[in-house]
């Protein structure tokens, strides 16, 4: 627990150090994205390894596509919601209403 919180640590610092020059941050941008798809095919990997999924994966697939529309359609609703509530005309213009 220790060592993930100095990793942590050591992110945090390096990132404010590194934030004065664009160059360092345009690469650690387009680091941050390998490093993702890296972790992607990684976790596909362990999914083809992993029997049970693969012989599931007409169940589970139609169970995830339901879990994934649910769970796009909240959070659609949800950030509408929060815009229509925090960046409306009115609260912007002060509560005043143009005529």
């Amino acid at each position: 627990m220790i060592s993930v919180l100095l990793v942590m640590l050591a992110g945090i610092l390096t990132g404010f150090a590194i934030n004065r020059y664009p160059l360092a941050v345009k690469i650690n941008d387009k680091l941050i994205s390998g490093a993702i798809y890296v972790l992607l095919f990684l976790l596909g990997i362990s999914v083809g390894l992993n029997k049970t999924i693969v012989q599931n994966l007409d169940k589970i697939g139609i169970q995830a596509v339901i879990i994934t529309i649910g769970a796009i359609s909240g959070s659609v609703l949800t950030l509408w919601f929060l815009y229509r509530m925090l960046f409306s005309k009115e609260q912007n213009d002060g509560g005043q209403n143009e005529k």
